[in-house]
């Protein structure tokens, strides 16, 4: 078959691999109809995560239809229209059965090699390094999905694609950082990055009953989706004071909830962005946090703090003396969206999130590295490219 491999920093390349075969009883294998490319997925091509190999099939956020099940497999026959959760969870372990799927203690085989870096395993990722389990993704004709009765949900006949796509990843996500933000009615919320996943924060805590979401950004084309699509108020932090505008709009106050979607890559203004970028560039910091920094200061005391942007390892100049005497909550974690699809799709039914707009560049595996290049550069108002193998 046809993949879209990973051989080094921004060198992606369409090559012919193996047919993925079932592996397991608990297996499925799913023809790919749709599979997107995901903000996170920058930091494997611009060669921030470590264990990369090349020849890895990268890609994560897909739908598509099962064309083979292992014998052990119960909720899925040949032909089903299916979303699969990019994070891959066992459904046996103690974390998944309280349903924090993305910490999953049986559906990393590398676990060992993690604990180096985390101090314990987390769970497997497709098309996400060997770090998070060396599993193929999804930027192929055909990928293999583990425990697929736990990862894979039927696509309601009423919800099309083009919505359907971004219930894999973006739109769980979104909605975990509204939740872990603990937005309440009346709730002014702070959103760092308008990408995929920012816009889906911010439907998502209009969803929650926040009076006012305001978006964080520098690219105009995000800023004015963000406003047209996701009903936030829109900050260019290349034109304005963050702090002092989120000061004003909230009456000296501060926003109840600061989300931050954006994570290793922050970009930002002045001498702290060529801090960052210097000290990442001589390995002396592996991740960029100017968004983290800027939410801890920015959030009113007693209010909380929500990490979804992807950190990998070490940020340096976290203002811990904010973080305690403000009294701050910090929560973070890959998404459990296996715990949110139905909801999720009942939500996108009645028009109270739509995802749709994001997908704004559907293409052919060939043009894989010009689509990771235009997603990554920001150009051509791209905000996700989508790629569909069979056509």
């Amino acid at each position: 078959m046809k993949a879209l491999c990973w051989n080094g920093v921004r060198d992606l390349r369409v090559e012919r691999v193996p047919d993925p075969e079932i592996l397991n009883p608990k297996d499925a294998i799913i023809k790919v109809t749709m599979s997107s490319v995901c903000g996170s997925d920058l930091h494997l091509i611009n060669g921030f995560v470590p264990s990369m190999r090349a020849g890895d099939i990268i890609g994560h956020e897909f739908i598509g239809e099962v064309v083979e099940t292992g014998a052990e497999v119960k909720n899925l026959k040949k032909g089903d229209r299916v979303v699969v959760i990019s994070v891959i969870g066992c459904g046996e372990c103690q974390y998944c059965k309280e349903e924090t799927w993305s910490l999953c203690d049986n559906s990393n085989p590398n676990g060992l090699l993690q604990e180096k870096i985390y101090q314990y395993p987390t769970a497997g990722i497709f098309g996400y390094s060997h770090l998070f389990g060396g599993y193929a993704g999804s930027h192929a004709e055909y990928i293999r999905v583990p425990f697929a009765d736990h990862g894979a949900f039927k696509i309601p006949e009423d919800i099309s694609d083009e919505k359907a796509v971004f219930v894999s990843d973006g739109v769980p996500t979104g909605y975990m950082a509204a939740e872990m933000a603990a937005v309440k009615p009346g709730d002014i919320v702070a959103v760092w990055g308008a990408g995929g996943v920012g816009q889906m924060a911010m439907q998502c805590a209009y969803a929650m009953g926040a009076e006012r979401v305001i978006a964080i950004d520098r690219l105009d084309y995000r800023l004015a989706n963000a406003a047209r699509y996701s009903g936030a108020d829109i900050l260019n932090y290349e034109d304005t004071d963050i702090l002092e505008e989120l000061k004003e709009a909230t009456g000296g106050r501060g926003p109840d909830c600061c989300i931050d979607a954006v994570g290793m890559e922050a970009h930002t203004t002045g001498i702290e962005h060529v801090y960052d970028k210097t000290k990442q560039f001589l390995r002396l910091e592996s991740d960029r946090a100017s968004v983290l920094r800027q939410a801890i200061a920015a959030c009113r005391k007693g209010g909380t703090v929500s990490v979804v942007g992807v950190y990998a390892g070490l940020v340096d100049k976290i203002p811990m003396g904010l973080f305690m005497n403000k009294g701050l909550t910090i929560r973070g974690g890959q998404m459990h969206g296996q715990k949110y699809v139905p909801m999720l799709f009942d939500l996108i039914r009645r028009e109270i999130i739509n995802p749709e707009f994001l997908l704004t560049h559907p293409v052919s595996l060939e043009a894989g590295q010009k689509a990771y290049e235009m997603f990554n550069d920001k150009t051509n108002k791209c905000m996700r490219a989508v790629f569909k193998p069979f056509n």
